[in-house]
């Protein structure tokens, strides 16, 4: 088992303070749960700290993008984007200032802090954006590398990191591209395409299927704003049908970004694999995952529904 992406992003943020002065970060008093504060150890003097007022650490961060920083505004991903919406809405997005949004402890497996942290529908909201890129990283080398990707863009960028620790999928040659999907698992009888968390599922998902002669395409889909529509295209066109899989709403989240591709391109069918319209509650990650059927054997039983 690999870091949690969260532990990334902190590691990955400390790289990027020694390459480039311009770097801040802020956070909402909860830089050792974010990570944040592997940076501020490093770097005091460009660290903010501005208590538990997300609202105001998302003004900060517009501001300080307005003289030529580049901000990196850190809380829990249920506060970054519930809490603060209207000023992400009104002083990031409307006049797309160069702000990045790394969003710690999202999803379900945030686990016994209960449903009222467990943040399902952020993707929804930061999608609904305009000007606003959205990055789910499935692992610590992904992750690593969309903070830097990140960086270096120029625009609000909204970065999903969990709480717990994931599979490594990827190693130090794997080359992350804002925009486009990756192929882990190559197949032509079904594709599952996941993101974040639920990616190693997929992978799983694929082992299992191959067993019973089922041969799944896997495809990790880590920007979810804007989609890769190519390579959705491609696997709408070249397999049976497609099984999304995400640790976020089915509404809103990666799967109905897929439908609508594919209905507007490819039409195919589509089955999605997340949270089915209900809140989380409180337990272990892996009791949480198993009670919203955000599992492999999940997967493995829609991919046979559409079969």
């Amino acid at each position: 088992m690999g870091k949690a992406t969260r532990e990334s992003y902190g590691i990955a943020l400390a790289k990027l303070g020694r390459e480039n002065k311009d770097i801040v970060v802020l956070d909402a008093d909860l830089s050792k749960s974010t990570k944040t504060n592997v940076f501020l150890s490093e770097f005091p003097e460009r660290f903010f700290n501005v208590g538990i007022a997300e609202q105001n650490l998302m003004g900060v961060a517009a501001g300080l993008s307005n003289v030529g920083k580049i901000p990196f505004a850190s809380t829990f991903a249920v506060f970054a984007t519930g809490r603060a919406f209207e000023i992400i809405r009104n002083s990031i997005c409307y006049p797309k200032l160069n702000v990045k949004i790394a969003a710690t402890h999202a999803g379900i497996t945030v686990g016994e802090d209960g449903g009222s942290h467990q943040s399902i529908e952020d993707i929804a909201l930061m999608t609904a954006l305009p000007n606003m890129t959205v990055i789910v990283p499935a692992d610590d080398k992904e992750a690593m590398a969309a903070v830097e990707a990140a960086s270096k863009i120029d625009g609000p960028v909204y970065l999903r990191f969990g709480r717990c620790a994931t599979e490594d999928l990827y190693d130090e040659n794997y080359k992350f591209e804002i925009g486009k999907g990756s192929t882990l698992v190559e197949g032509n009888d079904i594709t599952i395409i996941a993101t974040g968390m639920m990616v190693s599922k997929a992978v799983e998902a694929s082992r299992i299927l191959k067993e019973e002669g089922i041969n799944a395409r896997v495809i990790n889909m880590a920007t979810i704003k804007p989609i890769d529509e190519e390579i959705i295209i491609k696997a709408a066109k070249e397999t049976k049908g497609i099984v999304t899989a995400e640790e976020h709403s089915i509404i809103g989240g990666l799967g109905e970004k897929v439908a609508s591709v594919v209905c507007k391109y490819a039409p195919t069918k589509v089955e999605k694999v997340g949270i089915n319209d209900v809140f989380g509650e409180s337990g272990t990650p892996d009791e949480l995952m198993e009670k919203y059927k955000l599992t492999a054997k999940e997967i493995v039983f829609r991919v046979k529904t559409i079969l």
